[in-house]
């Protein structure tokens, strides 16, 4: 076996929990042991054994000498890596996920790291075709529900959506494939989303995506018992933002709580509004005035399909523009709202974009902070793992001072539970979304 000797002290974080080598953290890489040790090269997307300066046994890692990631630590032992090793990892990451119900809900099963499979993210979708409702009609009063999907079209179908990141897991695409079948028996379809810029990183090709099975154009899903269309070969990623989950739940929470209850008939923004998460979610929650902006058209149409089936589409207009000319717009007509959702993209994909995109997240929130009526909410989300959550709160902090008001904290969250955050590994911490009473 292939070993990688690291730098002396650059153990350090591989005992903290990071699994992670970088080409500048190798001292020498080897083959055989004391007088027999000779030069060595890696082969990409091998496996090599990873030992301190001193050759002290770390861990065992699949890795990639054309990537600045050269090795990526699967497992403190030396196991290998069959189909039997992935359909141990992915039961152990079924463990982590247990309080989520599989029958009726959409999970991401494996979070590459964080569940000890680097650069591998599958998502499990858990749904009917949406060819099935294309005649029915929705009523506002009558939303589209779960069980009258399953009393009229039988118990949902299954569909997986993969990502690969890592030279190591491409190369065993085939027993990951093999491995989910075991442990979750029949499905209908299964995506691999190769259409990936991160993969161009790793040396690997960013074709066609790769489709198994029978794969419709839409699927419905529900998210907090609300039916979401989703596309996983048109959508972005893996077709829905799961992560969001719980932030969406918070948010109807709060509007019902500190407007509805109240009377009061609040008017609402959701700015980068992707497929309507934030925006459908306040409009079940009981908001009729409700502007959803957002750059993509297919976003959009999206969200209008999505709106039907919950049946509040009186209640979202859409808007295609680009959110920072439009927030710019809204401040010089004067306009106002209850509350704002900010939920951007990354503005920073690593550690050296990272001032050039707290500028940006300062500027919509400032923005955003001008716009809202005293009283009213900010949402306001980060997926830029580069951005702490510490500079995070520190920027939302800069952004109210600049607008000259001050906000309570009513809650701070960050991704859902089954997108699990590994101590000692930061990057699967990426996710952060804070709310806000503006003063």
């Amino acid at each position: 076996m292939t070993r990688i000797i690291l730098n002396k002290g650059e153990e350090r974080k591989i005992y903290d929990g990071h699994p992670w080598i970088y080409d500048n953290e190798v001292k020498s890489i080897v083959n055989g042991h004391g007088n027999n040790e000779t030069e060595a090269e890696l082969t990409q997307g091998g496996v090599a054994d990873v030992e301190t300066y001193n050759k002290k046994y770390l861990g065992r890692a699949f890795v990639n000498p054309a990537s600045k990631i050269i090795a990526r630590i699967y497992s403190p032992s030396k196991e290998g890596a069959d189909t039997g090793f992935f359909k141990r990892r992915i039961r152990e990451a079924l463990t982590r996920r247990s309080s989520f119900d599989l029958s009726r809900e959409s999970c991401r099963i494996v979070f590459a790291e964080a569940d000890f499979l680097p650069g591998l993210i599958i998502d499990r979708y858990t749904g009917w075709d949406a060819e099935m409702i294309k005649n029915v009609k929705i009523e506002p009063c009558h939303p589209l529900t779960f069980e009258t999907m399953y009393e009229n079209y039988g118990p949902p179908s299954v569909w997986f959506c993969m990502q690969i990141l890592s030279f190591g897991m491409d190369l065993r695409r085939e027993r990951i494939i093999d491995a989910v079948d075991e442990v979750f028996g029949t499905y209908a379809g299964f995506v691999e989303k190769k259409s990936i810029k991160a993969r161009k990183l790793e040396g690997l090709d960013c074709g066609d995506d790769i489709v198994l099975g029978a794969v419709p154009s839409g699927i419905i899903i529900f998210e907090n018992n609300f039916p979401f269309i989703i596309s996983l070969i048109e959508g972005q990623k893996t077709g829905h933002f799961l992560d969001q989950k719980q932030n969406h739940k918070i948010l109807y929470s709060l509007i019902h709580e500190k407007f509805i209850k109240s009377g009061t008939k609040p008017r609402a923004l959701d700015a980068f509004c992707y497929t309507g998460g934030f925006a459908i979610h306040a409009a079940r929650a009981g908001i009729t005035d409700i502007s959803a902006a957002d750059t993509s058209e297919t976003a959009l149409a999206s969200l209008k399909k999505n709106a039907l089936v919950n049946g509040v589409s009186a209640s979202i207009k859409t808007v295609q523009t680009d959110i920072f000319e439009y927030l710019e717009k809204l401040e010089h007509t004067r306009e106002h709202f209850d509350i704002i959702i900010l939920d951007p993209p990354a503005f920073a994909k690593s550690h050296t974009a990272l001032d050039n995109a707290l500028r940006g997240y300062k500027e919509i929130n400032l923005k955003a902070i001008k716009l809202l009526s005293a009283g009213g909410l900010l949402v306001s989300c980060s997926c830029s793992q580069a951005l702490s959550e510490q500079r995070f709160k520190w920027m939302i902090f800069a952004a109210a001072r600049d607008a000259g008001r001050r906000l309570y904290q009513i809650d701070f969250r960050l991704q859902s539970q089954d997108h699990p955050i590994l101590i000692g590994y930061d990057e699967s911490l990426y996710l952060k979304c804070g709310f806000y009473q503006v003063l």
